[in-house]
Protein backbone atom coordinates (compact mmCIF):
# COMPACT_ATOMS: atom_id res chain seq x y z
CA UNK A 1 0.00 0.00 0.00
CA UNK A 2 1.68 3.62 -0.67
CA UNK A 3 2.39 5.77 1.72
CA UNK A 4 1.01 9.25 2.50
CA UNK A 5 3.89 11.09 1.17
CA UNK A 6 3.03 9.92 -2.32
CA UNK A 7 -0.24 11.95 -2.44
CA UNK A 8 0.83 15.25 -2.02
CA UNK A 9 -0.59 17.90 -3.38
CA UNK A 10 2.28 18.43 -5.73
CA UNK A 11 1.87 14.84 -7.18
CA UNK A 12 -1.61 15.36 -7.52
CA UNK A 13 -1.45 18.25 -9.68
CA UNK A 14 0.91 17.26 -11.81
CA UNK A 15 -1.24 14.17 -13.06
CA UNK A 16 -4.69 14.10 -11.06
CA UNK A 17 -5.50 11.19 -13.33
CA UNK A 18 -3.34 8.86 -12.06
CA UNK A 19 -3.59 9.86 -8.42
CA UNK A 20 -7.31 9.32 -8.50
CA UNK A 21 -6.21 5.42 -9.40
CA UNK A 22 -3.60 5.25 -6.74
CA UNK A 23 -5.81 6.63 -4.56
CA UNK A 24 -8.97 4.36 -4.98
CA UNK A 25 -6.66 1.14 -4.90
CA UNK A 26 -5.09 2.58 -1.56
CA UNK A 27 -8.58 3.73 0.33
CA UNK A 28 -9.96 0.12 -1.41
CA UNK A 29 -13.33 -0.57 -0.45
CA UNK A 30 -13.19 0.59 3.40
CA UNK A 31 -11.84 3.70 2.30
CA UNK A 32 -11.65 4.70 6.21
CA UNK A 33 -8.38 6.92 5.72
CA UNK A 34 -9.15 10.56 5.95
CA UNK A 35 -6.28 12.32 5.02
CA UNK A 36 -6.34 9.75 1.59
CA UNK A 37 -10.27 10.73 1.54
CA UNK A 38 -9.30 14.42 1.46
CA UNK A 39 -6.59 14.36 -1.35
CA UNK A 40 -8.41 11.78 -3.31
CA UNK A 41 -11.66 14.89 -2.76
CA UNK A 42 -8.74 17.34 -4.59
CA UNK A 43 -7.94 14.80 -7.35
CA UNK A 44 -12.19 15.07 -8.09
CA UNK A 45 -11.75 18.85 -7.95
CA UNK A 46 -8.58 18.97 -10.71
CA UNK A 47 -10.85 16.64 -12.77
CA UNK A 48 -13.93 18.32 -12.23
CA UNK A 49 -15.85 15.80 -10.56
CA UNK A 50 -16.98 17.91 -7.75
CA UNK A 51 -20.04 16.02 -6.63
CA UNK A 52 -17.91 13.03 -5.72
CA UNK A 53 -15.09 15.79 -4.32
CA UNK A 54 -18.11 16.49 -2.08
CA UNK A 55 -19.08 13.06 -0.83
CA UNK A 56 -14.58 12.81 -0.44
CA UNK A 57 -14.48 15.42 1.74
CA UNK A 58 -17.54 15.01 3.87
CA UNK A 59 -16.32 11.87 4.67
CA UNK A 60 -12.74 12.78 5.62
CA UNK A 61 -14.64 15.00 8.09
CA UNK A 62 -16.44 12.35 9.68
CA UNK A 63 -13.71 10.64 10.02
CA UNK A 64 -11.62 13.53 11.39
CA UNK A 65 -14.11 16.21 12.39
CA UNK A 66 -10.71 18.36 13.02
CA UNK A 67 -9.43 18.45 9.27
CA UNK A 68 -9.46 21.78 8.61
CA UNK A 69 -8.49 20.61 4.89
CA UNK A 70 -11.14 18.59 4.45
CA UNK A 71 -13.55 21.55 4.51
CA UNK A 72 -11.60 23.47 2.04
CA UNK A 73 -12.20 20.71 -0.27
CA UNK A 74 -16.32 20.53 0.48
CA UNK A 75 -16.04 24.58 -0.19
CA UNK A 76 -14.77 24.61 -3.57
CA UNK A 77 -16.33 21.54 -4.44
CA UNK A 78 -19.61 22.94 -3.06
CA UNK A 79 -18.89 26.52 -4.98
CA UNK A 80 -18.53 24.92 -8.12
CA UNK A 81 -21.59 23.53 -8.03
CA UNK A 82 -23.41 26.94 -7.41
CA UNK A 83 -24.37 25.41 -4.10
CA UNK A 84 -23.10 28.83 -2.20
CA UNK A 85 -24.13 28.93 0.99
CA UNK A 86 -23.06 25.20 1.57
CA UNK A 87 -19.86 26.28 0.67
CA UNK A 88 -20.16 29.85 2.87
CA UNK A 89 -20.58 27.15 5.81
CA UNK A 90 -17.93 24.75 4.94
CA UNK A 91 -15.31 27.82 4.61
CA UNK A 92 -16.37 29.20 7.81
CA UNK A 93 -16.06 26.12 9.95
CA UNK A 94 -13.15 25.51 8.52
CA UNK A 95 -11.36 29.40 9.22
CA UNK A 96 -12.94 28.20 12.76
CA UNK A 97 -10.21 25.10 12.80
CA UNK A 98 -7.68 27.20 11.39
CA UNK A 99 -7.85 30.78 11.00
CA UNK A 100 -4.06 30.95 9.97
CA UNK A 101 -4.82 29.33 6.61
CA UNK A 102 -5.93 32.87 4.60
CA UNK A 103 -7.33 30.21 1.55
CA UNK A 104 -10.11 30.65 3.98
CA UNK A 105 -10.58 33.95 4.37
CA UNK A 106 -10.36 34.42 0.30
CA UNK A 107 -12.69 31.75 -0.31
CA UNK A 108 -15.74 33.15 2.35
CA UNK A 109 -14.97 36.54 0.34
CA UNK A 110 -15.56 34.97 -2.96
CA UNK A 111 -18.90 33.44 -1.32
CA UNK A 112 -20.64 36.33 -0.01
CA UNK A 113 -19.94 38.77 -3.31
CA UNK A 114 -21.76 36.05 -4.55
CA UNK A 115 -24.34 36.09 -2.62
CA UNK A 116 -24.97 39.67 -2.61
CA UNK A 117 -25.02 39.97 -6.27
CA UNK A 118 -27.63 37.24 -5.88
CA UNK A 119 -29.43 39.51 -3.54
CA UNK A 120 -29.49 42.86 -5.72
CA UNK A 121 -30.64 40.53 -8.62
CA UNK A 122 -33.89 39.57 -6.77
CA UNK A 123 -32.78 36.43 -7.31
CA UNK A 124 -32.93 33.40 -4.31
CA UNK A 125 -30.20 32.12 -3.47
CA UNK A 126 -32.31 28.29 -4.49
CA UNK A 127 -32.41 29.53 -7.95
CA UNK A 128 -29.00 30.86 -7.81
CA UNK A 129 -27.70 27.51 -7.45
CA UNK A 130 -29.45 25.31 -9.73
CA UNK A 131 -27.60 23.62 -12.48
CA UNK A 132 -27.64 25.67 -15.85
CA UNK A 133 -30.50 24.21 -18.02
CA UNK A 134 -29.61 21.57 -20.65
CA UNK A 135 -32.56 20.14 -22.64
CA UNK A 136 -31.73 15.88 -22.28
CA UNK A 137 -33.59 13.10 -23.62
CA UNK A 138 -33.22 9.45 -23.64
CA UNK A 139 -34.49 6.31 -25.95
CA UNK A 140 -33.26 2.34 -25.95
CA UNK A 141 -32.76 -0.58 -28.27
CA UNK A 142 -33.01 -3.96 -27.31
CA UNK A 143 -29.21 -3.74 -26.58
CA UNK A 144 -28.39 -0.06 -25.66
CA UNK A 145 -29.93 3.07 -23.96
CA UNK A 146 -28.78 6.55 -25.54
CA UNK A 147 -28.72 9.62 -23.71
CA UNK A 148 -28.57 12.70 -25.28
CA UNK A 149 -27.59 16.29 -24.02
CA UNK A 150 -28.47 18.95 -26.63
CA UNK A 151 -25.45 21.44 -25.90
CA UNK A 152 -23.99 22.59 -29.00
CA UNK A 153 -20.18 23.12 -30.07
CA UNK A 154 -18.70 21.95 -26.49
CA UNK A 155 -14.71 21.26 -26.92
CA UNK A 156 -13.46 17.30 -26.12
CA UNK A 157 -11.42 18.51 -23.20
CA UNK A 158 -15.11 19.90 -21.62
CA UNK A 159 -16.82 16.51 -21.52
CA UNK A 160 -16.17 14.33 -18.76
CA UNK A 161 -18.76 10.88 -18.86
CA UNK A 162 -17.99 8.44 -15.53
CA UNK A 163 -19.75 5.23 -15.99
CA UNK A 164 -20.96 3.11 -13.06
CA UNK A 165 -23.15 -0.31 -13.07
CA UNK A 166 -26.23 1.74 -12.72
CA UNK A 167 -24.62 5.59 -12.33
CA UNK A 168 -24.09 7.86 -15.32
CA UNK A 169 -22.09 10.90 -14.48
CA UNK A 170 -22.09 13.81 -16.52
CA UNK A 171 -20.02 17.29 -16.60
CA UNK A 172 -20.02 19.82 -19.50
CA UNK A 173 -18.42 22.92 -19.56
CA UNK A 174 -20.72 24.65 -21.87
CA UNK A 175 -19.76 27.86 -24.06
CA UNK A 176 -20.90 30.20 -21.47
CA UNK A 177 -18.35 29.40 -18.97
CA UNK A 178 -21.14 27.51 -16.47
CA UNK A 179 -20.18 23.98 -15.57
CA UNK A 180 -23.80 21.71 -16.53
CA UNK A 181 -23.33 18.07 -14.17
CA UNK A 182 -25.97 15.65 -14.30
CA UNK A 183 -25.76 12.28 -12.38
CA UNK A 184 -28.31 9.60 -13.31
CA UNK A 185 -29.27 6.93 -10.76
CA UNK A 186 -30.55 4.06 -13.36
CA UNK A 187 -33.40 1.54 -13.38
CA UNK A 188 -30.74 -1.21 -14.30
CA UNK A 189 -27.64 -2.14 -14.96
CA UNK A 190 -25.22 -1.37 -17.87
CA UNK A 191 -21.67 -2.39 -18.86
CA UNK A 192 -19.20 0.21 -17.90
CA UNK A 193 -16.68 -1.24 -20.26
CA UNK A 194 -19.19 -1.49 -23.24
CA UNK A 195 -20.50 2.29 -22.95
CA UNK A 196 -18.91 5.24 -24.86
CA UNK A 197 -20.28 8.54 -25.64
CA UNK A 198 -19.64 11.08 -28.70
CA UNK A 199 -19.20 14.64 -28.58
CA UNK A 200 -21.19 16.21 -31.84
CA UNK A 201 -21.95 19.61 -33.29
CA UNK A 202 -25.51 19.58 -31.74
CA UNK A 203 -25.14 17.34 -28.77
CA UNK A 204 -23.43 15.25 -26.58
CA UNK A 205 -24.66 11.60 -27.18
CA UNK A 206 -24.23 9.01 -24.46
CA UNK A 207 -24.64 5.28 -25.21
CA UNK A 208 -24.89 2.20 -22.57
CA UNK A 209 -24.58 -0.87 -23.06
CA UNK A 210 -27.53 -2.59 -21.20
CA UNK A 211 -26.19 -6.03 -19.50
CA UNK A 212 -29.78 -7.81 -20.34
CA UNK A 213 -32.07 -7.27 -23.29
CA UNK A 214 -35.09 -5.77 -20.88
CA UNK A 215 -37.28 -3.16 -21.82
CA UNK A 216 -37.01 0.04 -19.10
CA UNK A 217 -39.63 1.29 -17.82
CA UNK A 218 -38.12 3.96 -17.16
CA UNK A 219 -34.25 6.03 -17.15
CA UNK A 220 -34.11 6.63 -13.45
CA UNK A 221 -34.55 4.57 -10.35
CA UNK A 222 -33.12 3.40 -7.12
CA UNK A 223 -33.80 -0.47 -7.38
CA UNK A 224 -35.66 -3.06 -10.16
CA UNK A 225 -39.01 -2.95 -10.87
CA UNK A 226 -41.03 -6.53 -11.01
CA UNK A 227 -42.67 -7.80 -14.05
CA UNK A 228 -39.94 -6.64 -16.82
CA UNK A 229 -40.96 -7.12 -19.90
CA UNK A 230 -38.77 -8.09 -23.05
CA UNK A 231 -38.21 -6.45 -26.30
CA UNK A 232 -40.30 -7.24 -29.15
CA UNK A 233 -38.73 -6.98 -32.35
CA UNK A 234 -41.15 -5.01 -33.99
CA UNK A 235 -41.85 -2.76 -31.07
CA UNK A 236 -40.76 1.34 -31.47
CA UNK A 237 -42.47 2.12 -28.56
CA UNK A 238 -39.97 3.75 -26.19
CA UNK A 239 -40.27 4.35 -22.68
CA UNK A 240 -39.27 8.01 -21.58
CA UNK A 241 -38.59 9.71 -18.38
CA UNK A 242 -41.12 12.79 -19.23
CA UNK A 243 -44.81 12.84 -17.90
CA UNK A 244 -46.12 13.73 -21.60
CA UNK A 245 -46.35 10.90 -24.71
CA UNK A 246 -43.11 11.63 -27.06
CA UNK A 247 -42.67 10.17 -30.76
CA UNK A 248 -39.73 8.56 -30.32
CA UNK A 249 -39.74 7.10 -34.07
CA UNK A 250 -39.52 11.25 -34.86
CA UNK A 251 -36.90 11.39 -32.37
CA UNK A 252 -34.69 8.75 -33.56
CA UNK A 253 -35.22 10.16 -37.15
CA UNK A 254 -34.11 13.62 -36.19
CA UNK A 255 -31.00 12.30 -34.12
CA UNK A 256 -29.91 10.30 -37.54
CA UNK A 257 -30.70 13.57 -39.60
CA UNK A 258 -28.08 15.66 -37.32
CA UNK A 259 -25.49 12.57 -37.86
CA UNK A 260 -26.34 12.44 -41.78
CA UNK A 261 -25.77 16.29 -41.27
CA UNK A 262 -22.37 16.04 -39.19
CA UNK A 263 -19.29 17.50 -41.68
CA UNK A 264 -16.87 15.14 -42.10
CA UNK A 265 -13.42 15.30 -43.67
CA UNK A 266 -10.90 12.10 -45.36
CA UNK A 267 -11.75 8.68 -44.77
CA UNK A 268 -14.23 9.64 -42.00
CA UNK A 269 -16.31 11.12 -44.75
CA UNK A 270 -15.36 8.55 -47.79
CA UNK A 271 -16.76 5.94 -45.09
CA UNK A 272 -19.67 7.70 -44.34
CA UNK A 273 -20.75 8.41 -47.93
CA UNK A 274 -20.21 4.30 -48.34
CA UNK A 275 -23.03 3.06 -45.38
CA UNK A 276 -25.05 5.82 -46.43
CA UNK A 277 -25.15 3.98 -50.13
CA UNK A 278 -25.10 0.77 -48.38
CA UNK A 279 -28.14 1.76 -46.19
CA UNK A 280 -30.15 3.65 -48.96
CA UNK A 281 -29.43 0.86 -51.59
CA UNK A 282 -31.85 -1.78 -52.89
CA UNK A 283 -30.74 -5.59 -52.20
CA UNK A 284 -29.29 -5.84 -55.58
CA UNK A 285 -27.06 -2.99 -54.38
CA UNK A 286 -26.22 -4.56 -50.93
CA UNK A 287 -25.37 -7.85 -52.52
CA UNK A 288 -23.18 -6.38 -55.16
CA UNK A 289 -21.26 -4.45 -52.20
CA UNK A 290 -20.56 -7.11 -50.00
CA UNK A 291 -19.73 -9.79 -52.83
CA UNK A 292 -17.24 -7.28 -54.45
CA UNK A 293 -15.80 -6.05 -51.08
CA UNK A 294 -15.00 -9.79 -49.55
CA UNK A 295 -13.95 -11.31 -53.45
CA UNK A 296 -11.57 -8.33 -53.97
CA UNK A 297 -10.19 -8.14 -50.55
CA UNK A 298 -11.54 -5.04 -49.76
CA UNK A 299 -9.98 -3.40 -52.77
CA UNK A 300 -13.34 -3.36 -54.90
CA UNK A 301 -16.48 -1.89 -54.00
CA UNK A 302 -19.26 -2.34 -57.04
CA UNK A 303 -22.96 -1.30 -56.76
CA UNK A 304 -23.26 -2.98 -59.72
CA UNK A 305 -25.13 -7.01 -59.00
CA UNK A 306 -25.40 -6.97 -62.71
CA UNK A 307 -21.69 -7.08 -63.51
CA UNK A 308 -20.33 -8.96 -60.01
CA UNK A 309 -23.09 -11.08 -60.07
CA UNK A 310 -22.24 -13.45 -62.40
CA UNK A 311 -18.19 -13.15 -62.06
CA UNK A 312 -15.55 -13.44 -59.40
CA UNK A 313 -14.29 -9.88 -58.45
CA UNK A 314 -10.30 -9.61 -58.66
CA UNK A 315 -8.23 -7.92 -56.36
CA UNK A 316 -7.33 -4.33 -57.96
CA UNK A 317 -5.53 -2.62 -55.37
CA UNK A 318 -4.21 1.62 -56.09
CA UNK A 319 -1.52 1.63 -58.62
CA UNK A 320 1.01 3.27 -56.04
CA UNK A 321 -0.11 0.23 -53.69
CA UNK A 322 0.73 -3.65 -53.55
CA UNK A 323 -1.80 -6.01 -52.29
CA UNK A 324 -0.55 -8.88 -49.76
CA UNK A 325 -2.52 -11.63 -48.30
CA UNK A 326 -1.91 -12.39 -44.95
Amino acid sequence: MASDKSFTDSFITADPARALEELNVALGETADNAEWLCQRAYAHILLRDYNRAVDDAKKAQQLQPGMALAFLRAGIAEYHLNSISAAHQAFTAGKGLDGANEDFQTWIKKCEEKMATQDQNGTSNLQQTATPHVKHDWYQTESQVTVTLMVKNVKKEDVSITFQEKELKAMVKLPSGEDYCINIHLLHHVVPEQSTYRILSTKVEIKMKKTEAIRWEKLEGEGVLPNLKHFSPSSNQYPSSSHYTRNWDKLVGDIKEEEKNEKLEGDAALNKLFQQIYCDGSDEVKRAMNKSFMESGGTVLSTNWTDVGKRKVDVNPPDDMEWKQY
